[in-house]
């Protein structure tokens, strides 16, 4: 399997995941903290996502269930990725960190309803 690397803006935290020219399970979420951002991510498996460079220069903001957990970079203030609460075993990764892509393209990635998770219901 192919990788790709991506990094935040100012490129102090670098992360590499397996890629074959598409990105899996693209998806926004419409949750207070996702509509925010408006980040377009991919899934990958928790152990396929390495920091290459800058881990000691990611923060982590959980909010609500406290169960997902949100990683951007402290100095440009970019979300890289975070842990999914629907599914533990997978990162959500923002893929507008990868060169390779043109955000106008994904324009018309559709909406995960965050506002009534599941994970709210347990």
């Amino acid at each position: 399997m192919n990788k790709t690397t991506g990094t935040c803006h100012c490129g102090s935290v670098e992360i590499e995941i397996p890629y074959d020219g598409k990105f899996k399970k693209l998806r926004r979420c419409d949750c207070s903290y996702c509509s925010r951002r408006w980040a377009v991510v991919a899934s990958v498996r928790v152990e396929d996502l390495k920091v290459l460079k800058g881990e000691d220069k990611l923060s982590l903001y959980q909010w609500g269930t406290g169960v997902a957990r949100h990683y951007f970079c402290s100095v440009c203030g970019i979300y890289t990725h975070h842990q999914r609460r629907s599914d533990p075993t997978e990162y959500g990764v923002n893929i507008a960190c990868f060169e390779q892509v043109n955000v106008r393209d994904y324009r018309d990635v559709e909406y995960s309803d965050g506002v009534n998770h599941p994970r709210d219901r347990d």
